[in-house]
């Protein structure tokens, strides 16, 4: 056991004869356990806030993605491409077409993000844990083509899940002029019926834009046949998504980006990283406020103790060992604090996780009814370091003040 620890913990926990460096002491303790508590529990609400919307998008969002780095839309036979559909631990895959479009259903009209799809999305996707309404999952048959529309979508439509007429959609030719006596001639036209479902992902984004279409009529559509904006992909049970990705990623080369889940929503999930970011700045900050209170109490441990720094020093330890017991005794509450903070925080927030005590609002009003949280073993490692290395700057200033005194005492 090293010299300067044995003495500071002598210090810390022996009783003191001035009780009012117990009372400054166990205010420090208090402070830095609050602010390790705050910590904790503010990453773990952003965490399962994090996960409740990834969640939001699990069932829309293949779990790979590849699209073209410079281009909006790439040659479906493209060799690159081709080779990766051989990989053994891909499932099911599925070419995507993604274009703006004009629907109109009677007097009423909206853009709108058309998105053309092969037949075997509904198994690359779970999208009918998505769909609402008496219907079937259905995009074309013999006699016409359909299309699945957003819930929000049908509110601005007026038409409802079952629309009792068809609905037109409209998107430009990519090549010719305007005809301005006739301008209907300068777009490609279909009609699609509703198979009496709806989709609903809880996200504007998709609700409010987004129709799913048959990826023959896409391709009508944008007169863009052999073409793709994106290759969709599931893959096969017990397959790591990150191996994969590096693997497809290498295989395509800089030509191509491999997306995971993540980034295939990368402004929404970089809000969330970039406000939990800011509130562990902000409590950091407040942190090291509290970490003051420890500076007060070794200034009045110091005082009281410098006869017995004059003792060790005339029994041969040196200034700097001297110093070291007052920055070890500040530490010590600091680890104190965090330890006791982190553990307040882990328990309150697993009970929160079980039995959500702390409500969002009232019941239905929201997604969930209580504050999600989620505990990251990398957050307790960050919280626990981060009060340490604050709380060793705030108390190394002491240093230089106990050697003041003890040379006064002298």
């Amino acid at each position: 056991m090293k010299f300067p620890y044995f003495i500071a913990r002598r210090y810390l926990f022996a009783k003191k004869s001035h009780n009012v460096i117990n009372v400054i002491s166990a205010i420090s303790v208090a402070g830095i356990m609050l602010a390790s508590f705050a910590l904790i529990c503010t990453l773990s609400v952003f965490n399962g806030f994090h996960e409740l919307v990834e969640s939001l998008f699990k069932d829309i969002d293949p779990e790979l993605k590849i699209v073209s780095s410079n281009k909006k839309f790439f040659d479906t036979n493209n060799e690159k491409i081709n080779s990766v559909l051989e990989f053994p631990y891909i499932e099911t895959t599925s070419f995507t077409l993604e274009e703006q479009a004009l629907i109109s259903y009677k007097s009423r009209q909206q853009i709108v993000m058309i998105k053309g799809v092969q037949d075997s999305y509904h198994d690359l996707v779970n999208i009918e844990n998505l769909l609402k309404g008496n219907g079937i999952y259905m995009l074309e048959d013999q006699i016409c083509h359909y299309g699945i529309m957003g819930i929000g979508l049908t509110g601005k439509l007026d038409c409802g899940i079952s629309p009792s007429d068809r609905l037109k959609l409209y998107v430009p030719k990519k090549e010719g002029r305007v005809n301005v006596a006739n301008p209907a001639t300068s777009f490609n036209q279909a009609d699609i019926y509703s198979p009496g479902v709806v989709f609903r992902v809880e996200q504007e984004k998709y609700d409010d834009n987004y129709v799913l279409i048959s990826l023959d009529l896409a391709h009508y559509l944008t007169g863009r046949q052999n073409e793709a904006s994106a290759l969709e992909i599931r893959l096969k049970e017990g397959t790591s998504v990150n191996k994969a990705k590096r693997e497809i990623s290498a295989a395509l080369g800089s030509e191509f980006h491999v997306q995971n889940r993540v980034e295939q929503q990368q402004d929404v999930f970089k809000v969330v990283k970039l406000e939990k970011f800011i509130s562990y700045l902000f409590l950091s900050f407040i942190l090291l406020i509290a970490c003051f209170n420890i500076i007060g109490s070794l200034i009045m441990l110091i005082v009281e103790k410098q006869q017995d720094a004059q003792l060790l020093k005339s029994m041969g330890a040196s200034q700097r060992t001297i110093e070291r017991i007052f920055i070890t005794n500040g530490v010590l509450i600091s680890l104190i604090g965090a330890v006791s903070g982190l553990a307040i925080g882990i328990i309150a927030t697993l009970l929160q996780q079980k039995y959500g005590f702390i409500k969002l609002g009232t019941e239905g009003s929201f997604l969930v009814d209580a504050y999600p949280v989620k505990i990251y073993f990398q957050d307790i490692v960050v919280v626990l370091v981060t009060v340490l290395v604050v709380s060793f700057v705030s108390v190394r200033p002491i240093g230089p003040i106990a050697r003041r005194f003890i040379k006064k005492s002298e």
